[in-house]
């Protein structure tokens, strides 16, 4: 595994060049945790990087169903779908019980992702795949999605506010999509004694580092897709009481 810096708009491409992958891990449309989209000229950067390589782009589009401040953004495997493998699941965007996900591969790998996938678990569960093929096809997904971007929305602009009233020098980021807002700390706070904080409180909340694997500011990663939107503001005054 070779990590690839990002900023805030995804993956750093030039720096890539200068490693020797063969494969790049990528999050366009939502990268996890700063919430940076890949913008057009990335993409294209990108996409000439594998075809000069010979590489292969996996594109994991794990939410990008959920946007609240702007227009969803396209997937990058129709721009080059012989050099992309495209990813998704529906773990995100109906259920985390639902353990069923999806690949759009080259036709080169298909074979070989086959054999692969029936060697490591003889296949995914019939009846899920069959409930929600039915579940696709009647429209229900789509009612799902268009019931569930309000909520998620009331629930990330209640998290902003409460962080801006009683966490005020943290400094969100990525917040326009997905079900998750990365909040940079200032350097007087320590980001795994403010996980701890927050842990006392009853609060659980991940660390940056861990995802990020180097050195950097610190930062904490505040999930609200499961938390009811009247819990955020009681859980943020907790944490601020915690951590002062």
């Amino acid at each position: 595994m070779v990590n690839i810096p990002v900023d805030e708009s995804g993956i750093r491409v030039e720096l890539l060049e200068a490693a020797a992958a063969d494969a790049v891990i990528v999050t366009p449309a939502h990268q996890y945790p700063t919430g940076g989209v890949l913008p057009a000229t990335r993409r294209a950067a990108l996409i000439e990087w594998a075809a000069r390589r010979g590489g292969l782009i996996v594109e994991d589009d794990y939410d990008a169903e959920f946007r609240y401040d702007r227009e969803p953004i396209g997937a990058m495997q129709g721009l080059c779908p012989e050099r992309i493998a495209y990813a998704g699941t529906a773990s995100k965007i109906l259920a985390p019980g639902l353990r069923l996900g999806w690949l759009v591969l080259p036709p080169a790998l298909f074979d070989g992702m086959a054999s692969a996938k029936r060697s490591a678990d003889l296949g995914s569960p019939a009846l899920d795949q069959l409930a929600f093929a039915d579940f696709i096809e009647r429209g229900e997904l789509d009612r799902h999605l268009r019931r569930m971007r309000p909520i998620y929305r009331r629930r990330r602009d209640a998290l902003l506010a409460a962080i801006d009233r009683h966490l005020p020098s943290l400094h969100p980021v990525g917040a326009s999509a997905g079900l998750h807002v990365l909040a940079w700390l200032p350097p007087e706070l320590d980001e795994a004694a403010f996980v701890r904080a927050a842990a006392t409180a009853g609060v659980g909340l991940a660390g940056v580092t861990p995802s990020r694997g180097a050195s950097g500011p610190g930062g904490v990663i505040f999930g609200y897709g499961a938390v009811d939107e009247a819990a955020v503001e009681p859980g943020i005054r907790r944490i601020a009481s915690a951590v002062a």
